[in-house]
């Protein structure tokens, strides 16, 4: 008898990564159904089991990833000129769909009173472990040892150091270059194992989604039915009618072909809820839409970690009216003022991790909302972090093409030729060195 098993193998390989992810999810939500009403408590442990382990693979690599990805990333622009002037047209391009993100969130807060009719009282709320403040942000950028942010995966603090290593690179020059080919060849071990456990997204999915299905069921998206919704179309309003905007108005750019080519990575950080862990295939998908190399090595990773248009923005904003409103507390147009504030500045906070607990904190004790509320919004969020993780990776992907575009770095007939699938492997081969131009 032949052995079929590697043709097979071969041939699912070939299958649209899309439509394995949603046959993933068609599966996981099916199997969540059937552990749930029929009380299969076996099914229930062994699709938390794969959904977690799944989790745990990508989170093995956050803390080594995100280190050597913005050190590499830093010290690749040396590559590009004005390289100041792209990193801050990227800055404000963060900035600019952050406020544009927070906006929609507010509004859409303001018409729907998300914290009415819920049933809910502030009896119903907890106080979290662990609350972010402005003091604890800007205190905790800086590590006490170069240790700890790694075994706590301390994200903020690994992405300061590593800017500190970069920066640090770039003055010492031909002295650095033996550091810098070993963190390059550190960083393309890490994507390729990293390449490994996206391939196993499929199956991460149907524990994943079939986890929450098992455990929450539909009864807890009953209660929270409003706000549910609430973030989900203001993500949807971001991602589809915002970017979409954005790149055929400054861009001039199709917004189809963006889709086509983002599109897995966008439905990667659906299912994962990790910027971080989605990163290598955001940079892929970012390199095959035209953004030249060197720059997406710093654009991507940068945004991976600060550029949290769901999470940050539109998420923030929302849940600040919801608790506002479940505690009876008037929210004033200084109110709304502070919670734009907060998501442009403190984005950073939620560091590309799943959930977008520290920011809620954050802005919760800006606004002297009593902290209580996050507990109001803990057994949601599994459910609500897919969207707004999906959201950030495509502000992650959006922001590059924008920037490469206006500045005349943007491969036109690769944008064009962009597609979704299959999904291979980052390429490796030997990069030009030669400096890629900047328009005046």
């Amino acid at each position: 008898m032949s052995v079929s098993s590697p043709t097979s193998f071969a041939k699912y390989l070939k299958v649209p990564f899309w439509a394995q992810i949603l046959a993933g999810l068609v599966l996981g939500v099916l199997l969540g159904w059937l552990a749930r009403s029929q009380d299969i408590s076996w099914l229930v442990t062994t699709l938390e089991k794969v959904g977690d382990t799944f989790i745990g693979l990508l989170k093995l690599a956050v803390a080594p990833l995100v280190f050597f990805a913005i050190l590499v990333s830093i010290t690749n622009l040396r590559k590009v000129n004005n390289a100041a002037r792209l990193a801050s047209r990227t800055l404000l391009w963060f900035m600019i769909t952050s406020l544009i993100a927070v906006a929609i969130g507010l509004v859409i807060g303001l018409v729907t009173n998300p914290g009415s009719g819920t049933g809910l009282t502030p009896a119903d709320g907890a106080r979290p472990e662990h609350t972010g403040s402005w003091i604890d942000f800007l205190t905790g950028i800086v590590p006490t040892d170069v240790i700890t942010p790694f075994t706590d995966l301390n994200v903020l603090q690994i992405v300061f150091m590593a800017a500190v290593a970069g920066i640090a690179a770039l003055q010492l020059g031909e002295k650095a270059q033996p550091i810098l080919t070993l963190s390059e060849s550190v960083l393309e071990l890490l994507q390729k194992a990293l390449w490994w456990v996206i391939r196993l997204a499929p199956l991460g999915t149907v524990g994943l989604i079939g986890k929450a299905i098992a455990t929450y069921g539909w009864d807890l998206i009953g209660k929270y039915a409003t706000f549910t919704a609430d973030i989900y179309v203001g993500c949807a309003i971001v991602m589809f009618v915002v970017y979409p905007t954005l790149l055929a108005t400054v861009a001039k750019a199709s917004p189809l072909q963006f889709f086509k080519g983002a599109w897995p990575a966008i439905q990667l950080a659906f299912v994962s809820r990790s910027s971080v862990g989605t990163m290598p295939l955001t940079q892929k998908v970012t390199e095959r839409l035209g953004v030249p190399k060197e720059y997406a090595s710093f654009a991507v990773p940068f945004g991976a970690t600060t550029k949290m248009d769901g999470c940050a923005a539109v998420y923030p904003a929302i849940a600040a009216i919801f608790v506002a409103q479940i505690f009876g507390i008037d929210l004033g147009v200084g109110d709304y003022l502070l919670i734009a504030f907060v998501s442009v500045v403190g984005s950073a906070a939620t560091a590309g991790l799943t959930g977008a607990t520290v920011m809620l904190t954050l802005t919760l004790s800006t606004l002297g909302l009593p902290m209580e509320g996050v507990g109001l919004l803990l057994a949601i969020d599994p459910i609500l972090d897919m969207m707004r993780t999906a959201t950030n990776v495509a502000g992650q992907a959006l922001v590059p093409v924008i920037v490469s575009a206006r500045e005349g770095l943007l491969d036109r007939k690769a944008y064009d030729e962009a597609h979704a699938s299959p999904i291979d492997e980052p390429e490796r081969k030997k990069q030009d060195a030669e400096p890629v131009p900047v328009a005046a």
